[in-house]
């Protein structure tokens, strides 16, 4: 065994092999992959092998794409069998809501180039005549979709991966990983030690194991899954000797199975409720080609399902049940990127579609290691997406969940109940005696909306206008009239001090930083390439002291790019303030009139003007009251120590009887946001977008000496760019309004896609933000945009159509 490699890769399933093959091909040939017993012995030798391009999620879809387009040509490129069946893929739809689904992905497929069929129930049976047609109201066809044989693919990768220099070593175990005193990396095995830069976990079933190595609690758990394979079928049997196509794989979403062609015979494999977690405690030293007893009568409902579908699966016999783990997170997709707080650690985890992602994850963990950064917008599969909050009882409660809604419709609007609630603010019960239906971000439990009295305090999802679309309209006609309130605890927080803060965050951050103690700028520290990777609100608090706020989901990934970027000599000091401090907004014309009740301080403009803060008492609590908000109204934020919260929040609503003082919530502040042309992080700003596409030429000086992305931004500029931020009016709506990844259309061409959407109830007016070509920027320029498969007419308008001067908010 070689002594040093710049990268060692942990893990010989195809995921591990797949990064090992991309690192090769970007030329980095000293690379090492180590595998404890042989490839694909863990998970991958027992997946089903399908290559499911349907995802809602934008990063995991290209990932998706990448995959199936890399395995397309993977056996010409290295001569090697990759065992590729492109036999397509149909997704059977029963209801309404289940073919908006279908309708927003295809959308959103249109947009990252995946080609997405509508049919009929007729043309169902046409391309699966085994099937019936009952109940069937539509489908959708991949004709690019299949499956492959797992371990054909995972030797066809590592073929590739030697032929370009990577390394792998076999029945060898990692026993212990440790940092030299040099910042190097220093994998122990049961064979020698190697000394490297750079370290891939992709350990699978194995990665709660490898992450206590490294002092890392990774969230994935794997969960049992079992499919069924039949004995031959005579009408296959006969289909085969008529050398008719293949009929492609088959999903019933609404009964959570799918099934496809094998050998003769069928696969049918369910997503059942009650699957259970597996190796909760990690697997034994010596699992190897490990399978579970099967359990059938946990199958039943689907298996019914399934004759119900294609009577033929109950004339054939079982051959074998295989019942094995697939690695889940919370979420149900993916950790691929840096580990937090860890130099050159990197995960590539969590895969329960691993065969399906494992060519774009390989890629995109590739492209960040060689590039410092992936080439698409990975937040939606960044491993730092999760917190602390992130227990291993929170995992088992969490990832049952995520393995038994793998089929269930996924609402934009939905929010799952497993594990909550868990992080509470101080006045989470008064919300919820208010009215307040939660959601959750980062574990936090956040009031979306109230339900006013005789409602039902339940939330109602869709793709359309779902049940509180009323609701939240009032509330936010209310705040425009008078003044809410609004809990947003959840907020990421710190400081940062020490003689080198300033100079510091000069350099991380595009904005200039506030000169006055008190005066605060919005900033945005950019990745290398120009793109934009987090978004804070910067407060001076005197000379050498910083407050910073960013939003809550992305605490821990912002957290960890500021510390990975902080000089090593002491200059600088992090605290992380999220949990100790607590926020309330109040914001609408009646609140400077009802805060001046509880304070002493003058709240006139001319002693507090808008993007200033001060401490101020709240009746007789402490708080740094700050003149911002996310929704555009004369207003202030109320940091304050988390124990004074509801001394605050009681005080408000008390003095704030006269003023028709009202709670609000989040999907309000979201339509007011729209209203007001507001970007978010992974929405009009990502590292896919220059800072300028996205229109932040006010928040990016390029005349500053030096901050991180300035010369990739330059560069990119210097070479022209492809997208321009928009404001949409998009006319004739009724009962659906974009919601992010929706195609905008130019006389019939593909000109840009929408980031976000919805209703703005202040101007009365369905609006998009999105992202078009330069030349179709203009305002007046008339487009069309596809919402659920209609196209409606749309325009570009001027951005913050509502209160365009921001009159309010500086009144």
């Amino acid at each position: 065994m070689k002594s040093h490699a710049r990268v060692v890769i942990i893990g010989g399933g195809v995921v591990g092999v797949s990064t090992l093959y991309h690192l090769a091909k970007k030329g980095w040939q000293d690379c090492v992959l180590i595998e404890r017993k042989e490839l694909t012995s863990g998970s991958t030798w027992h997946a089903a092998g399908l290559l499911p391009l349907f995802n809602m999620s934008y990063s995991v879809g290209q990932i998706h794409k990448y995959s199936v387009n890399l395995y397309n040509r993977l056996e010409a490129e290295t001569g090697q069998y990759a065992g590729f069946s492109n036999v397509s893929n149909i997704r059977l739809a029963t209801n309404q809501d289940r073919m908006d689904e279908y309708m927003q992905y295809a959308g959103v497929a249109s947009t990252i180039g995946v080609n997405v069929q509508t049919l009929t129930p007729d043309e169902v049976v046409e391309y699966w005549p085994l099937a019936v047609k009952d109940n069937l109201i539509g489908a959708i066809r991949h004709p690019d979709d299949g499956y492959i044989q797992p371990a054909d693919l995972t030797q066809a990768l590592a073929k590739g991966a030697r032929d370009n220099g990577g390394e792998i070593i076999r029945n060898t175990t990692v026993t212990a990983i440790s940092r030299t005193s040099s910042g190097e990396w220093k994998v122990t095995t049961d064979k020698g030690e190697i000394i490297c830069e750079h370290i891939v976990s992709a350990t699978g079933n194995f990665a709660r194991n490898t992450g206590q190595m490294v002092g890392l609690d990774i969230p994935v758990i794997p969960v049992e899954h079992q499919y069924i394979v039949t004995e031959p079928h005579p009408a296959i049997q006969e289909r085969q000797a008529k050398g008719l196509p293949e009929m492609g794989v088959l999903r019933e979403s609404d009964g959570s199975w799918y099934m496809r062609e094998e050998n003769g015979g069928l696969i049918l494999g369910p997503y059942e409720v009650g699957a259970p977690v597996c190796y909760f405690d990690g697997p034994s030293e010596d699992s190897e080609y490990e399978l579970f007893q099967e359990d059938l009568e946990r199958l039943m409902p689907h298996i019914e399902s399934a004759i119900a579908r294609v009577p033929a699966f109950a004339e054939v016999g079982v051959k074998k049940v295989y019942n094995g783990a697939i690695a889940y997170t919370p979420d149900g997709s993916p950790i691929i990127g840096p580990a937090w707080d860890l130099p050159n650690f990197w995960l590539n985890e969590g895969h329960s579609f691993g065969i399906t992602a494992a060519g774009g994850a390989g890629w995109q963990l590739a492209e960040w290691i060689v590039e410092g950064e992936p080439t698409i917008d990975m937040n939606g599969v960044d491993p730092r997406r999760f917190g602390s909050y992130a227990t291993k009882s929170y995992l088992k409660q969490k990832n049952e969940e995520a393995y038994a809604n793998v089929f269930t419709i996924h609402y934009p609007d939905e929010e799952r109940e497993a594990g909550r609630p868990l992080r509470t603010a101080p006045c989470y019960d008064r919300l919820k005696s208010m009215g307040a239906v939660f959601g959750q971000k980062f574990g936090w439990e956040r009031a979306n909306w109230f339900a006013p009295e005789g409602v039902p305090q339940k939330d109602s999802w869709s793709f359309r206008r779902s049940g509180w679309f009323e609701h939240v309209g009032n509330e936010v006609r209310h705040v425009s009239a008078h003044c809410g309130v609004l809990d947003m605890s959840a907020f990421a927080k710190a400081r940062i001090e020490g003689p080198g803060a300033e100079a510091f965050l000069e350099g991380l951050v595009a904005n200039k930083l506030p000169k006055k103690t008190g005066r605060m700028v919005l900033a945005h520290a950019l990745a290398p390439r120009g793109g934009v990777h987090s978004e804070f609100t910067i407060m001076r608090e005197s000379q050498d002291s910083f407050y910073i706020v960013s939003a809550g989901a992305a605490q821990r990934l912002d957290h960890d790019w500021i510390k990975q970027h902080m000089p090593d000599d002491n200059s600088v000091m992090f605290t992380n303030l999220t949990n100790s401090m607590g926020v309330l907004v109040l914001a609408g014309p009646r609140s400077r009139d009802l805060l001046q009740k509880l304070t002493l301080t003058d709240l006139s403009t001319d002693n507090f003007p808008w993007l200033s803060a001060q401490m101020i008492d709240v009746h007789m609590a402490p708080s740094l009251a700050a003149r911002v908000n996310f929704v555009g109204e004369l207003g202030w934020e109320l940091h304050h120590p988390i124990e004074y919260q509801n001394h605050i929040f009681d005080a408000l609503f008390e003095a704030g009887e006269e003023f028709n003082l009202k709670p609000f919530g989040i999907r309000a502040m979201d339509a007011m946001r729209l209203e007001k042309s507001y970007r978010m992080v992974g929405t009009e700003m990502s590292i896919e977008y220059a800072a300028f596409e996205s229109g932040l030429d006010r928040f990016v000086h390029m005349q500053k000496p030096d901050f991180i992305g300035r010369d990739g931004l330059a560069a990119w500029q210097e070479n022209g760019f492809s997208n321009q931020f928009v404001t949409l009016g998009v006319q004739n709506t009724d009962d659906a309004d974009a919601i992010g990844g929706n195609p905008i259309y130019h006389n019939g061409a593909l000109i840009g896609r929408a980031t976000s959407g919805g209703y703005g109830f202040r101007i009365d007016r369905s609006l998009a933000l999105a992202m078009v070509q330069p030349e179709f920027a203009a305002l007046g320029t008339k487009v069309e945009i596809d919402i659920l498969g209609t196209r409606y007419q749309a325009e570009v308008i001027e951005e913050s159509p509502f209160d365009p001067e921001n009159e309010r908010l500086r009144g």
